[in-house]
């Protein structure tokens, strides 16, 4: 099917596709209401064009391939790759509409950043973007960190199989409930409640701190939208570093963590089994790997003498980027040549590494996962005490993610390919990044940060890039 398609394949993917342009796009509904509510015209028109372009396409492609055939795995696949490219073109146009994007690939590079959770940005003068384009930047980043197929599934696919097909084709592969209708309902279930609590939590604070409450609200919600999600998207050019708050950071901390679990943890949690967050691998490796990366962040400024020898500016500085680089989150409290400028090797290699590895799986994190860390781990100690212990010794090796399992070589083979794969990618990236005339160091950076859906920059991310390092 992959390399000879054939008509009924089309169809069915183009139908498919069809509809998760459609359901995506009602979502630019948001940003017209608040457009309206804060009385901005010419944003008004942006998005009304942009929806009524991409209901164009989504409805042409599902009134023409219209079909009741069953979907294949690779269609699935298939089906998510192309949705992709299709909503981030269609999520581009309100973008560079707005005038604050230099042409329609760095529009179309933010909105990719955006649906993929990255947090780059291309964004001429973010500071004075409109609300309502604003609103459309956080809106699909929150999107993009539950899935964009989780939309769709949500409410216009029918059929479970079919349905399962394409939320695997997302890289999901851990139904929460029976099946996975109701997996995408219960997570954007309870996204909705943290949103709600997320935004009134930052919002209080940032009133506390000073800023006018409709405004700070806004704000609120919009930062906790890329926090939860992981992205790094901010309302600002300077990001976090623009609130100057060291209650405000401690809250996106919080909500960053939350935005790396995995869902079925969350699920587990919201039903009671709190113990579980202790026992699961992935949280036990995380936070063994985040510990360990802030430890050697703190000595590489301990012994080079660095600009953080306060603990609390270390924590704010150093903690900080670690937490926000290895949860994929990608926010910054410091300007993005700092990384370069000021951050011994230690530490700079030490984020690089957290930002590569990533949070959990079936969140909305990046990067190879802590599960897949974790497995590789384990059969690397078992293949040890299995040299000492001889041959003739059958170790068998445990481990518990949401419930207690057996290590096995398709396990581990499956986790250490996809381990491979990232840092071949990671490594490619930043051969491209050498290839365009940038140092080593920066492009390996910039490389992970992007391959891993972080979105913090060293500075190589910009406007005047190569075209080949935008695409």
């Amino acid at each position: 099917m992959l390399l000879r398609p054939r008509l009924e394949d089309i169809s069915v993917i183009a139908y498919q596709i069809g509809k998760i342009i459609v359901a995506v796009s009602l979502c630019m509904i948001f940003p017209i209401i608040t457009s309206v509510v804060f009385k901005e015209t010419v944003p008004l028109f942006d998005f009304i064009i942009s929806l009524g372009i991409s209901l164009c396409v989504g409805l042409l492609l599902i009134l023409v391939f219209k079909t009741e055939k069953y979907l294949t795995w690779m269609h699935g696949m298939v089906i998510v790759s192309l949705s992709w490219l299709f909503l981030t073109a269609l999520g581009a146009i309100p973008l560079y509409l707005s005038g604050h994007w230099k042409s329609f690939l760095d529009a179309a590079f933010d909105t990719m950043s955006g649906y993929a959770t990255t947090g780059l940005t291309l964004g001429i003068d973010l500071d004075h973007l409109s609300m309502s384009h604003q609103m459309w930047r956080h809106l699909i980043m929150f999107i993009g960190g539950q899935g964009v197929i989780i939309v769709a599934i949500s409410f216009l696919v029918r059929g479970t199989g079919g349905a399962f097909k394409i939320y695997v084709g997302e890289a999901r592969d851990e139904k929460i409930l029976p099946n996975v209708i109701q997996t995408a309902r219960f997570i954007w279930a309870i996204s909705t409640v943290y949103l709600i609590v997320g935004t009134l939590f930052l919002g209080f604070i940032a009133i506390f701190e000073g800023m006018p409450p409709l405004r700070a609200f806004f704000h609120g919600m919009w930062i906790f939208m890329a926090a939860f999600d992981t992205g790094g998207f901010a309302p600002q050019s300077q990001n976090i570093l623009y609130y100057h708050s060291f209650i405000f950071e401690i809250g996106t901390i919080l909500i960053m963590f939350l935005g790396m679990i995995n869902f079925k943890l969350h699920f587990s949690l919201w039903t009671g089994n709190r113990k579980e967050i202790l026992k699961d691998i992935e949280m036990i490796t995380f936070s063994s790997t985040l510990l360990i990366g802030f430890l050697l962040v703190a000595l590489g400024f301990a012994k080079t003498g660095g600009v953080y020898q306060n603990a609390v500016m270390l924590f704010r500085k150093g903690f900080y980027h670690l937490i926000s680089g290895h949860s994929g989150t990608g926010y910054m409290t410091v300007y993005a040549r700092q990384f370069i400028d000021y951050w011994p090797s230690l530490a700079l290699v030490s984020l690089i590494i957290a930002m590569g590895l990533g949070g959990a799986m079936c969140s909305t994190t990046g990067g190879i996962k802590a599960l897949r860390i974790g497995l590789v781990f384990k059969a690397f100690v078992q293949d040890v005490r299995q040299l000492i212990h001889g041959d003739t010794a059958i170790l068998v090796e445990k481990f518990h993610h949401i419930r207690d399992s057996i290590l096995e070589d398709r396990q581990v083979r499956s986790a250490a390919l996809i381990f491979l794969a990232y840092i071949v990618l990671y490594i490619f990236g930043a051969f491209v990044g050498m290839l365009c005339g940038y140092p080593f160091m920066d492009s390996l950076f910039e490389s992970t940060s992007a391959a891993a859906n972080v979105g913090l920059s060293c500075g190589v991310t910009s406007v005047t890039m190569p075209v080949v390092l935008k695409l």
